[in-house]
């Protein structure tokens, strides 16, 4: 890989599968808060949730990558992450079903991602890191985020 993916990453689960994402992003992780639907907004957009006074789009990563919505549990919650959008940088949550743990990824564990076999798109992931035997795919969440019209709902609240 030509630039260095290493670092420090927050690990979560959607479904059977782990994820990591670049902890630098994440600006905090929240409990479920009650969602104002949003009218005209694609399905994966669930609305928006005011956090201490700001409006936050939340977005559903089960339903952005075409995966069945789960109902909610205990660990279900929300990772707001902080992206580049078109004039300026937002703040967008997401809702996932578990945070799993902080991990630091070398670059050595860390592969190319396979144009095949995986339910996310290959254009948003960075990578796929392989540790202790389990396979975490390594988000770009920037561009999980602004492919599409989620964009405009950060950039309207």
């Amino acid at each position: 890989m030509s630039m260095s993916l290493a670092g420090k990453y927050l690990t979560f689960k959607l479904a059977d599968e782990d994820y990591g994402l670049a902890i630098l992003k994440v600006k905090e992780i929240i409990g479920m808060l009650p969602i104002t639907p949003v009218p005209r907004t694609p399905e994966y957009i669930k609305g928006v949730i005011n956090l201490r006074g700001k409006v936050i789009p939340v977005s559903s990563l089960r339903l952005r990558f075409d995966m069945r919505e789960s109902d909610y549990t205990e660990r279900t919650c929300i990772i707001v992450v902080e992206i580049a959008g078109a004039s300026r940088d937002m703040h967008i949550g997401i809702v996932v079903d578990a945070v799993s743990e902080v991990l630091n990824i070398r670059d050595e564990d860390i592969q190319e991602t396979p144009s095949f076999g995986t339910k996310v798109a290959a254009q948003y992931l960075l990578g796929m890191a392989n540790l202790d035997g389990r396979v975490k795919m390594l988000l770009d969440i920037d561009q999980v985020l602004t492919d599409e019209p989620s964009a405009a709902v950060g950039e309207a609240a």
